[in-house]
């Protein structure tokens, strides 16, 4: 198997959204962002599937050194074999992926947050971070193009959260800042006990109007000449916002069970909003 092909399995493996928006990539863009894509997935499962905390520090800690290597041109993970010619094609910033990892290894410390601010900090390690590398790789002519990157990554973290209280519950993690658990009196205990009440409904429809008026202020900054390039992104947003969107209409009841887009339906949108440009 080559390194190609293995970062192709494990995207196509994950069932992620982010696969449909690969699928209609030029090839060399298309190796790049899967590349990536199977980087992230390599980092977050090192904090998903381990028991041990340590243990995951020290696999981080490798995959830190294996970064440094791949910036050296010895990468030794099919991963980074993948990846590494790409990052001078693309420009792609080696801090950058290192603040990935930084942002998987804050789940190890860290299973609640202050308020959004705190919470914001996070999202830009795991998410924002992501969507600034995502766009290099689209193609950029215009810096502003990152900027709408930065807060689209942001949007879609927040419509992660939205979507897998429940799930992150049943792990003891609560990414809903307790500032905010406080402002709709909703008890970090009945999210953990998955009790769902209308207090918790108002309190995810203020998440969820946080995070569309993130995808607005994205789309405000992409600028008109990159839009063509950024397809991908925006393919991206509109499974993304569906999702959302579907989440709102079952009323917000994410405690019980994690709603999600069949693969048709994502193919769709993805179609939809290639061919609309």
């Amino acid at each position: 198997m080559t390194p190609e092909q293995y970062c192709q399995q494990k995207a196509a493996q994950s069932g992620s959204s982010f696969y449909y928006s690969f699928l209609f990539l030029p090839p060399q863009r298309r190796q790049a962002i899967t590349a990536l894509y199977a980087f992230c997935r390599e980092v977050d499962d090192v904090v998903d599937e381990s028991s041990d905390p340590q243990v995951a520090r020290t696999s981080l800690g490798w995959w830190r050194s294996e970064i440094a290597r791949m910036a050296q041109d010895q990468p030794s993970h099919p991963v980074t074999r993948a990846l590494q010619p790409h990052i001078k094609t693309f420009d792609l910033p080696i801090d950058q992926l290192l603040a990935v990892i930084d942002g998987m290894e804050m789940d190890l410390s860290q299973t609640r947050y202050l308020d959004f601010k705190a919470l914001e900090h996070y999202c830009w390690h795991v998410a924002s971070v992501v969507g600034l590398l995502s766009a290099r790789i689209f193609g950029i002519t215009d810096q502003r193009t990152l900027q709408y990157a930065e807060k689209l990554g942001l949007a879609f973290q927040l419509t992660n959260i939205i979507r897998d209280v429940g799930e992150d519950a049943r792990r003891d993690r609560i990414y809903l800042p307790i500032s905010e658990l406080q402002q709709f009196e909703v008890p970090a205990s009945e999210i953990l006990n998955a009790k769902h009440s209308d207090r918790f409904e108002r309190l995810m429809r203020f998440q969820a109007e946080r995070a569309q008026r993130y995808y607005d202020e994205a789309f405000a900054l992409l600028p008109p000449q990159d839009r063509r390039a950024q397809r991908a992104g925006l393919i991206m947003a509109a499974i993304y916002r569906t999702l959302l969107d579907e989440v709102e209409r079952d009323g917000f009841r994410v405690l019980q069970h994690r709603i999600s887009l069949t693969p048709l339906r994502k193919l769709w949108l993805a179609w939809k909003t290639w061919v609309r440009g």
